[in-house]
């Protein structure tokens, strides 16, 4: 489950040895090793726990000064990988530092600075005959950073990879607390329903992603989470005897879960909770508006954070395009994206239509709604796009009133 885990990303430029630290800080051969320039061609991902930090993905990418029409191709993959870093590691060559920093080694410092990117040097190959005990003091004077951000570390012989992990741990612990998806809308002992439909885009024989993490949610506040399908759900409410503290739907049955459930019970949706988790409720509601002055030859981008087997009734690019034009009577177009591939340039959309990113840390949803932001263009997402058609987002937002 990336999302929850803190995404820890290598850069450098080619040959400093940020593939073979990798491996040292991995204790597995993740990422492939060579002399050769430009070996590491595409970013890397490896889920693991590091301690003392605990679960983590762990990125390896492409050498920062690769050059060519190709080589661009592989800095802008790299570059990428710099909007879902919670963490940055600048692994420099031991045998080339300790005067100044290349051109991509300056940008990527500038670029950590600019998206507030904690980060830490990690001068590399100790080992070497030609390495210098004062590198660190040269390259921290240099970029007027503390002595703190540099740490000399040899991937060969494993000295300092310890402490480097031990550096990065704390550079990745924060104070700030952490948002909840439900666990704070209620009560030890209190009933939350779930309802989930079992349709064909269903996985067989498991529940996604965004269900998964809602239950967890539940019951470490002591809740009872009770998984129902919409089918179901009026004869469960009636069995009950005790009135549900919340009712969480997915988004493609709020209209008849709605009309199901009374008054008196919050009732919201998964997508709807995943928004207000990543950080961007506020900003996908008042994007919903947008909904209703939609003409003929808008376009609307609608983008899914996974990569998944689409189905005849796909919800992004089926059901979503169909509520749209049946909504708006206008000839609307759509363009579509999915996975890590997110248009920088997005000024010919009228309205952009996220997923519920669960497949997506907080800091690339924050980075997408951003850019968004930048260029004035409207952004919401699937669950409050159905609920604002459906005449129910006033009613689906209530429950976090207080937010």
């Amino acid at each position: 489950m990336s999302l929850n885990r803190t995404h820890i990303a290598f850069f450098g430029r080619r040959n400093a040895g940020k593939s073979s630290l990798v491996n040292a800080v991995t204790g597995q051969d993740m990422a492939l090793v060579s002399p050769v320039k430009g070996t590491t061609t595409d970013p890397v991902y490896k889920a693991m726990e590091l301690l003392p930090l605990g679960p983590v993905i762990i990125i390896d990418t492409p050498g920062f000064d690769d050059e060519g029409e190709l080589g661009g191709k592989r800095v802008s993959k790299a570059r990428a990988v710099l909007n879902k870093a919670d963490v940055a590691v600048l692994v420099l060559d031991g045998d080339l530092a300790g005067t100044t920093f290349c051109a991509a080694e300056t940008e990527l410092i500038e670029l950590f600075k600019a998206k507030n990117i904690p980060y830490i040097m990690a001068i590399n190959k100790h080992d070497s005959g030609k390495h210098i005990e004062d590198d660190e003091r040269q390259i921290c004077t240099f970029a007027s950073v503390h002595r703190e951000q540099a740490l000399s570390v040899s991937a060969k012989t494993g000295y300092n990879i310890n402490l480097l992990k031990e550096k990065i741990a704390a550079l990745a612990t924060t104070d700030e607390p952490k948002q909840r998806l439900a666990a704070d809308l209620i009560q030890a002992n209190d009933i939350a329903v779930l309802v989930i439909p079992l349709d064909k885009a269903a996985p067989k024989g498991r529940l996604i992603l965004p269900q998964q993490q809602v239950i967890r949610d539940i019951l470490e506040a002591g809740g009872a989470a009770l998984a129902v399908r919409e089918t179901e759900l009026k004869q469960t409410l009636c069995d009950l005897k005790k009135k549900p503290a919340l009712v969480i739907t997915d988004s493609q049955v709020f209209a008849e879960v709605c009309a199901v459930v009374p008054p008196d019970i919050p009732l919201t949706s998964f997508s709807i909770l995943f928004a207000r988790y990543k950080g961007f409720l506020k900003t996908a509601v008042a994007g919903a508006c947008t909904l209703d002055s939609l003409q003929d030859n808008d376009k609307i981008l609608v983008c899914e954070g996974c990569t998944h087997h689409r189905q005849c009734e796909d919800i992004g690019t089926v059901k979503i395009p169909r509520l749209l034009r049946n909504h708006s009577k206008k000839e609307i177009h759509f363009d579509f994206c999915s996975g890590s591939d997110f248009p920088l340039d997005l000024q010919d959309y009228k309205l952009i239509i996220h997923c519920g990113s669960c497949m997506l840390n907080e800091r690339e949803m924050q980075y997408r709604r951003d850019l968004a932001k930048e260029q004035n263009i409207p952004f919401t997402n699937y669950g409050i796009t159905i609920a604002h058609i459906q005449g129910i987002l006033k009613r689906s937002i209530e429950v976090f009133e207080s937010d």
